[in-house]
């Protein structure tokens, strides 16, 4: 599995659409939220985002944002509405209830032609475990990326097929969101550039891509620089530095860090034993594994495990 898929495996959209709707000015939506990511898609109109370190982002017809969590933030016809008189809406997902609500949205008008009028997707992903930790590790706090004309009217016409209420249509509006968020990224990591996180410049370089690709479905083999070298099709000094160059670190520094974080993931979200895992990340024995995972983390895998179990055992954020 490549390192994007596998990062996403850890969320999802379940049940936490809000849904198609249609905002005339004055308005503001308040996201108090702890959702990990959320996905706003503007279908006409427009907006700005109030992130909470004090950010704007005017987003357009056509601009789908992805906002990292679980912080509050806004959504804002103009960002003076705030301050004088508008119409105030809030959204909570995965809260104490664990369901997705809103407030005071039944007074949104469906479908309106007025060329005030904002048409909105929002969506809100839920987090399964930990893995989803190091997909937003390697996103700014806001993602913005512009999508076609045709895009927006076939997503417009399935979100308001999925308001109809009709059979399949969570499900069919959960798949569409975990769809969206797969393109949204992926545009977003290909016009990034340098800022895009080095597992994925590696995945678009021609030398380098085979051996990632081969590291990423096999963690468990004992990778050398030469057996990387070899799936690259280059010799061990060509790959060595053209890797360094391009991933910022050497190979086998590389590989130890993707074996580490695996293991933080596996450590956190399963009942494995630690002989276990470190098989499964590439170690022969629990006591190599253990001595490197501390070396690399600060803290032993028993040690790791136990705050982890604690940290999900305790209170749950509010708002």
């Amino acid at each position: 599995m490549d390192p994007l898929s596998s990062l996403l495996s850890g969320i999802r959209a379940e049940g936490s659409v809000v849904s198609h709707v249609v905002l005339t000015v004055p308005w503001a939506v308040r996201f108090a939220d702890i959702a990990p990511l959320t996905m706003i898609s503007v279908l006409r109109g427009g907006g700005v985002l109030l992130l909470p370190d004090g950010t704007q982002r005017a987003l357009g017809a056509g601009h789908t944002a992805l906002v990292r969590g679980p912080g509050p933030f806004h959504l804002v016809d103009h960002p003076a509405a705030l301050d004088s008189s508008h119409a105030a809406y809030e959204i909570t997902c995965f809260t104490e209830s664990s369901e997705c609500g809103t407030q005071e949205l039944s007074g949104i008008r469906w479908g309106s032609d007025s060329e005030e009028a904002a048409a909105l997707i929002v969506g809100a992903y839920r987090a399964s475990g930990h893995r989803h930790e190091r997909l937003l590790r390697a996103l700014p706090p806001v993602v913005v990326v512009e999508e076609d004309a045709e895009v927006c009217a076939w997503l417009e016409a399935a979100a308001a097929d999925a308001a109809s209420l009709s059979a399949g249509s969570q499900a069919l509006m959960d798949r569409l969101l975990d769809w969206a968020l797969v393109c949204t990224l992926r545009s977003w990591f290909d016009r990034a550039g340098a800022d895009a996180p080095s597992w994925y410049r590696g995945l678009a370089d021609p030398v380098l891509a085979p051996a990632l690709q081969s590291f990423h479905d096999r963690l468990a083999e004992p990778w050398t620089v030469a057996s990387l070298a070899a799936r690259a099709g280059v010799s061990r000094a060509l790959f060595a530095k053209r890797f360094t160059h391009l991933m910022g670190r050497p190979p086998l520094a590389y590989v130890t860090e993707c074996r580490m974080d695996e293991a933080e993931t596996l450590l956190s979200d399963t009942d494995l034993g630690i002989a276990q895992i470190a098989r499964s990340v590439g170690y022969a024995d629990a006591f190599g594994f253990s001595a490197a995972f501390k070396r690399h983390k600060g803290r032993s895998p028993s040690t790791y495990r136990a705050a982890a179990a604690g940290a999900a055992s305790g209170p749950r954020a509010t708002r």
